[in-house]
């Protein structure tokens, strides 16, 4: 484990040596309407495997991406049907609009609607049954192993110590 966490803070050194020609600078902001992105919205097929009963048709529209490339909020919409959902992040969605019924692999079972907020944990399945129409934004995060969190964590809570900030792990 400590060779992971040697390894680990190695790679991180590295990238952070690199110059800022070669790593693009992300914008301190970025702020969009609900009607500018819902003019974005393009085609995203929903896998026809997936798919348990009638003809859902699914849109994105992507609003910003983390500089790591771990994480990224989108809009999202979905017509009519029922069909089944891998989460291969962790996700958190906040329903804009219309509602959701969903079934999760453990048989938790939850209607969303506008205002609701929902998490789906990365690697997860879940059942979702759209009436007539949804209409999320989503936060979508790739989970890190937990020795790399972990290296984090405690590298976060010293510079901040260091600094004179108090804070938990």
């Amino acid at each position: 484990m400590v060779l992971k966490l040697a390894l680990a803070g190695a790679l991180a050194l590295a990238h952070r040596r690199r110059t800022a020609n070669e790593v693009a600078v992300p914008a301190p902001f970025i702020g969009a309407s609900n009607e500018h992105l819902v003019k974005d919205l393009v085609s995203s097929p929903i896998e026809p495997s997936w798919i348990l009963s009638g003809s859902p048709e699914a849109r994105v529209a992507y609003h910003s991406n983390a500089t790591d490339k771990c994480a990224c909020t989108a809009m999202w919409d979905c017509t009519a049907g029922s069909f089944r959902w891998f989460f291969g992040e962790d996700e958190t969605v906040v329903i804009l609009e219309g509602d959701v019924f969903v079934i999760a692999e453990d048989g938790t079972q939850k209607l969303l609607k506008a205002g609701d907020v929902g998490y789906f944990k990365a690697g997860t399945w879940a059942t979702w049954k759209v009436e007539r129409y949804v209409r999320k934004i989503a936060f979508m995060r790739q989970p890190l192993d937990l020795p790399v969190s972990l290296f984090y964590r405690i590298r976060r809570r010293i510079i901040r110590k260091l600094k004179g900030r108090r804070t938990a792990l």
